[in-house]
């Protein structure tokens, strides 16, 4: 099949929706199929359409079925658009989700945010990552946590370091934060944090390998979202070994499980604060982390994704016959 993949994140872009299409895609041409990856539509007759993003690529998602209403059409929807366009945009987001064969959601939760209407498109593929090749020892005089996100509000980028601020002088927790400010407003908080605590350091938009590397020798890694679509550093966190704290969103509750250990109130700087100095003083809180984490490891495998995928277009390549055949 020719597959048109669109995605609002241009060439290049470091955004977790472009790394998401560019892996979806490498398995689909792994598969044998041809996939052009586009940030618009452009009227090109591909047999199926993969939008990312529900509201971001309404009109992509519009125009396909304007053209083409026979061919098979799956909307992959974000974090954003479960959680705040859904509401702030309704009209939009619904018409993308309503216009769509299938609708691929990337934890478990996300059918919550869904009309029941439209439950029964629902296809949940969780995000993969590769393992890492090898541990690197941790730093000596620091308990280093990475937080891995973009500096935007969705993120709530800076609970780790607000958690950090009045530690006591014994504790050794420092937050090394990789993400890229969203504006220059973001950029200013960082630097006007960092010049107030020292606990924090911020090293902003950072190629994946130097990620990864993180992983490797920190000992934690906080997620702060307010919001997710089923964020893929969790995988990454997880297939690395490395525990993750996240807040309590159906995001992370999604990919972790109900009874993970390593949550606390989203926002609550207080109860953040209390599990990162119960990580530094409790080696059996990091072990139960880790341990429950190498469980949920398992479903996210790149040969996990991949079949999930290509069992999709096949099905739906089934779709464009019966059209045809019609």
């Amino acid at each position: 099949m020719h597959i048109g993949m669109i995605t609002p994140a241009p060439p290049r872009s470091l955004s977790g929706n472009r790394a998401s299409a560019t892996r979806w895609a490498g398995f689909l041409r792994e598969a044998g199929h041809r996939v052009t990856i586009a940030t618009d539509y452009d009227g090109a007759e591909y047999d199926l359409l993969i939008a990312l993003h529900a509201w971001r690529s309404a009109e992509a998602v519009k125009r396909f079925d304007a053209l083409y209403p026979e061919k098979p059409l799956i909307v992959a929807l974000t974090g954003t658009d479960l959680y705040r366009f859904i509401h702030s945009h309704p009209d939009t987001t619904l018409r993308s989700i309503e216009l769509a064969d299938r609708l691929v959601v990337l934890h478990d939760l996300a059918w919550l945010a869904i009309p029941e209407m439209f439950r029964d498109k629902i296809e949940v593929i969780c995000q993969s990552a590769l393992p890492l090749k090898r541990r690197l020892p941790p730093a000596k005089r620091s308990f280093d946590i990475c937080v891995a996100g973009h500096l935007r509000e969705e993120k709530d980028p800076l609970r780790a370091a607000y958690a950090v601020r009045n530690l006591p002088q014994s504790s050794r927790i420092r937050i090394i934060h990789y993400g890229k400010a969203h504006n220059a407003a973001w950029a200013q908080k960082a630097r006007d944090e960092m010049a107030r605590n020292s606990r924090y350091k911020w090293l902003g938009e950072r190629p994946h390998w130097q990620v990864r590397q993180a992983y490797a020798h920190c000992l934690a890694m906080v997620l702060s979202s307010v919001m997710e679509g089923g964020a893929n550093v969790i995988s990454e966190a997880t297939v690395a070994g490395l525990p993750v704290i996240a807040s309590d969103i159906a995001g992370s509750i999604g990919l972790l499980g109900r009874d993970y250990a390593g949550y606390y109130p989203v926002e609550n700087t207080e109860a953040l604060q209390a599990c990162l100095l119960r990580a530094e003083a409790e080696p059996g809180f990091l072990q139960q982390l880790r341990q429950q984490g190498d469980i949920q490891a398992k479903r996210f495998t790149p040969a996990r994704e991949s079949a999930a995928w290509q069992r999709l277009v096949e099905s739906s390549k089934d779709l464009v016959v019966v059209h045809r055949m019609c």
